[in-house]
């Protein structure tokens, strides 16, 4: 049993000197002189100087490849903790709606249509919840009990409150997931993705955490909980 921790590497820390940020996003340092444009369709980009010099179009395409990055991940619905969620859906079945996921998005969190599974109940669902896409699905105050959701996509999605009790989530992605507050008493985390992902207030006993993928950053914040059972924090590698 081992834990897989990713420190952020040279190169990670060696861009963030060569940029700064903007509600997220990247912005690329040029010399004040130059204009970049780029069209909503493609990463083609128009200059208003040296448009035929080589080194300036391998830029332009950097420029360009940052600014589409930026436009996914601004479309995301990140819920902040001071953020109000949206009103309860009215649609009916939407409870149900688990059983299909996402249709787009996935790892992005970005969604054709908001999945609202808040006080929805799927307490020893063994079948329908498998595999499926949940991405950015807001999930607060509803019940997973039992559910078998291994192999699931649960990026950015909102869980606080959310109960999880004997949940199987064995390869799954439950990246940058907000667990506040959550019931995850006996959850199962085997070789599962836990990248970014928090767990304040979380009740933790009895989770298995067998050759979970996590940072060393998130490792460390989420080793202060102190649920987590003493075998849990062997498979941890909690100090």
């Amino acid at each position: 049993m081992s834990t897989l921790s990713t420190p952020l590497s040279h190169n990670t820390l060696f861009l963030r000197q060569l940029s700064t940020k903007r509600h997220g996003c990247p912005l690329l340092q040029l010399p004040l002189p130059i204009r970049i444009s780029c069209s909503s369709t493609a990463s083609k980009c128009v200059s208003k100087s040296e448009e035929s010099s080589s080194p300036f179009k391998e830029l332009k395409s950097v420029a360009c490849g940052l600014l589409a990055v930026c436009a996914v991940a601004t479309a995301s619905p990140v819920i902040a903790a001071n953020q109000r969620l949206p009103p309860l859906s009215t649609e009916p079945n939407r409870c149900e709606r688990a059983f299909v996921g996402n249709t787009i998005g996935q790892a992005n969190g970005v969604y054709d249509k908001p999945l609202d599974l808040r006080f929805c109940n799927y307490t020893n669902e063994k079948s329908n919840l498998k595999g499926k896409s949940l991405a950015a699905a807001l999930m607060s105050d509803a019940k997973f009990d039992g559910a078998d959701m291994s192999e699931a996509v649960m990026s950015k999605a909102y869980a606080v409150g959310a109960s999880f009790k004997g949940t199987n989530f064995s390869n799954a992605v439950l990246d940058r997931v907000n667990f506040g507050k959550a019931n995850l008493q006996g959850a199962v985390f085997k070789n599962t993705v836990l990248s970014g992902s928090t767990f304040d207030n979380a009740q933790l006993e009895d989770a298995v955490f067998e050759d979970t993928i996590i940072g060393y950053i998130d490792l460390q914040k989420l080793c202060t909980n102190t649920t987590i059972g003493a075998e849990g924090r062997v498979e941890l590698g909690c100090r």
